[in-house]
């Protein structure tokens, strides 16, 4: 079947296979705002796209949610909130994520396991082999093909927020600093996933740097997609999770 694409060009929708692509960044990073941008561009073009969200996406997985974010909780240790996150993110790969994988489907997700490696085990410092190595329990060595971090100044950031706070969301500015720290090491170490979007200013403006972004690497929505873009397509799915190095994730 043929489908047309952002520029009049016609590709063969049965040449996508199933994609992942996770959106990160701290709250206030517009990170939502673009995966919505995205999922209705590419359903425009005839693109079967799933979205969803961490922690949340099923029901058990919204029901973590609640207790994760709610302000009535601030007693969470660091572990119990690191599995709650690990155990809403099984719940959603095994419910959501792999079965529209396997009909090919594109999933957008709003965070992945990299929230994990940033907020806890760079913000909570719980150190990033343990939190590496849950996360691929959790997820069956389901890893993203690419993930968008936006990046944007604290005092942009913190001018977006205006709703309250939740319970991550009120943690210490030095707890943010350690996040992004996190972020930062992530998208250096796994610079063939990562790219990280300047996303100060306009939304429209953030928007065109992340369409260029995934146009790079799929070529769905500009010239090129009539040859199926640059990849093939398909999550990345190790044999075997080499954790020596992290070098898989």
């Amino acid at each position: 079947m043929a489908i047309e694409a952002g520029d009049g060009a016609l590709m063969d929708s049965s040449r996508v296979t199933g994609v992942l692509i996770s959106f990160e960044g701290l709250d206030g990073s517009g990170k939502s705002t673009q995966l919505e941008l995205l999922a209705e561009e590419l359903r425009g073009v005839g693109l079967d796209v799933v979205t969803t969200r961490e922690p949340g996406g099923t029901r058990v997985g919204e029901a973590v949610r609640a207790v994760l974010l709610s302000p009535a909780h601030t007693e969470m240790a660091p572990r119990a909130e690191a599995l709650l996150y690990a155990a809403a993110r099984a719940q959603l790969v095994e419910e959501v994520v792999r079965p529209a994988l396997a009909r090919g489907a594109v999933v957008l997700t709003d965070r992945y396991l990299d929230s994990s490696i940033a907020y806890q085990g760079f913000g909570r410092e719980l150190g990033l082999d343990d939190i590496i190595t849950l996360s691929v329990w959790a997820t069956d060595c389901l890893f993203p093909e690419l993930t968008l971090y936006y990046h944007v100044s604290e005092e942009e950031r913190s001018g977006r927020n205006n709703g309250a706070a939740d319970r991550l969301e009120a943690e210490s500015g030095e707890f943010f600093s350690r996040v992004e720290t996190g972020y930062a090491h992530m998208a250096d170490l796994h610079s063939h996933r990562f790219r990280v979007i300047d996303a100060s200013g306009p939304v429209g403006e953030v928007y065109r740097r992340t369409r260029a972004a995934v146009n790079e690497e799929f070529g769905w929505l500009g010239t090129g997609a009539a040859a199926g873009g640059t990849r093939s397509g398909g999550p990345v799915v190790p044999a075997e999770c080499d954790l020596e190095g992290h070098g898989t994730v």
